[in-house]
């Protein structure tokens, strides 16, 4: 069994607790921070836990035991299932200031035999919690961060070794650096030149064309494109919440995508005004189109670029977390079918309402689930005065 050496959590630690919340700031003295982690995370878990306190913040902390999910699933009353503890919930959401969750699957196939209907029903309760997190993000007074650590199962599904899986994430996240917070801070500098040129730019929709795919984006009023945040560690994309209603044509996407327990492979749909009008796949298409079945999941949330000069990854990682910030030979881009996000409106969050949300296009779902293309492509920008640019091809932005 593989453990990554003391120095490498430490590192890990600190670019969570230092950088990754606070949005690159880091956390404060005194701040309160909830730490959730799978339980074969826990010496990483430690590490962090550690590390909160010597910067003079208060820990709150969660362990997450996967077996007792598929007791839930399995044995659960549809009651049961429902069940949600509002005012304990409500009470943790106003006390918290961050949040890290520490991903770590023992066995990624755990839920493959549970009845995703009573996934998806769980789930429903849990859409509460999801508004009130989303709430207090929009006032700046939370921030979040998703973090992976390598387990066997997951490195089995990579067709690695948890060895070589680790490597990928201390590669990926410059862990092996003396100062990986000083590296990340360089890249998202860099990644940061992008995002202004990209939001120079009087764009009125996107064209993006390749195998099987032929899909124009319209991106909608008062949007930015945002990245280098430190919500996800680690993250090299670049990404924009146009107007749902703006997609029209078709889109391939070659990564598997991971949900429930079960992997759907080679995804395809197409688009008309914004609705997913057609879904497909070669595997488990049945649950890809329960999936988009649920309210407002068969509309887009997100639009991504991942430019392969900054990211470090080159292997499939068979978790979303890495696979959306894939590198590679092509870069990547990615849709997020489901909800949008509020922090890619270009104005003041505070003043929005539900109905201004509605009117500019953002969507609103209980899901949010990536699909990934990594094949080569070409991204064209059209812009207001009906002149074309291209911006990326090859996996990298040409802007």
């Amino acid at each position: 069994m593989f453990t990554p050496d003391k120095k490498i959590l430490e590192n890990y630690a600190k670019v969570i607790v230092d950088f990754a919340l606070g949005k690159g700031k880091g956390i404060k003295e005194k701040e309160i921070i909830y730490l959730q982690y799978d339980a074969e995370a826990l010496p990483l878990s430690l590490a962090v836990f550690k590390r909160i306190l010597e910067k003079g913040a208060y820990p709150l902390v969660k362990s997450s035991e996967e077996q007792f999910q598929k007791v839930l699933f399995n044995t659960a009353s549809d009651d049961q299932l429902e069940f949600f503890p509002k005012k304990y919930t409500k009470s943790l959401v106003d006390t918290i200031d961050h949040r890290i969750y520490l991903i770590a699957p023992r066995d990624p196939f755990l839920l493959k035999t549970v009845d995703p209907k009573k996934i998806v029903k769980a789930n429903k309760a849990n859409n509460i919690l999801r508004q009130w997190i989303h709430q207090k993000e929009d006032q700046g007074k939370l921030t979040w961060t998703l973090c992976l650590y390598g387990t066997e199962g997951m490195a089995k599904e990579a067709g690695l070794t948890l060895k070589e899986f680790w490597q990928e994430i201390i590669k990926a996240c410059y862990l092996q650096s003396e100062n990986p917070i000083s590296t990340w801070k360089l890249t998202f500098r860099q990644i940061d030149d992008l995002m202004l040129k990209l939001n120079s730019l009087p764009v009125e929709k996107f064209h993006i064309v390749s195998e099987k795919t032929d899909l124009y984006i319209t991106l909608g009023e008062k949007r930015r494109w945002l990245g280098g945040r430190g919500a996800n560690i680690p993250s090299f994309e670049i990404f924009t919440s146009p107007d749902w209603r703006g997609f029209n044509g078709q889109m391939f996407f070659d990564f598997p995508l991971y949900r429930y327990g079960n992997i759907v492979e080679k995804i395809y749909f197409e688009f008309k005004d914004g609705i997913i009008i057609k879904t497909k796949a070669e595997k488990n298409e049945s649950l890809l189109k329960a999936l988009v079945a649920q309210k407002n999941a068969n509309k887009i949330g997100e639009f991504s670029l991942t430019d392969k000069r900054f990211s470090k990854i080159s292997r499939f990682m068979a978790n979303t977390l890495y696979d959306e910030n894939f590198g590679g030979q092509f870069g990547n881009s990615h849709l997020a079918f489901g909800s949008s996000y509020h922090d890619t409106y270009d104005g003041d969050i505070r003043k929005m309402t539900k109905k201004d949300w509605e009117k500019l296009g953002f969507n609103e779902s209980i899901e949010h689930l990536d699909v990934i293309n990594t094949q080569e492509k070409t991204v064209e920008a059209i812009m207001k005065n009906g002149t074309e640019k291209i911006i990326y091809k090859n996996g990298i932005f040409v802007i």
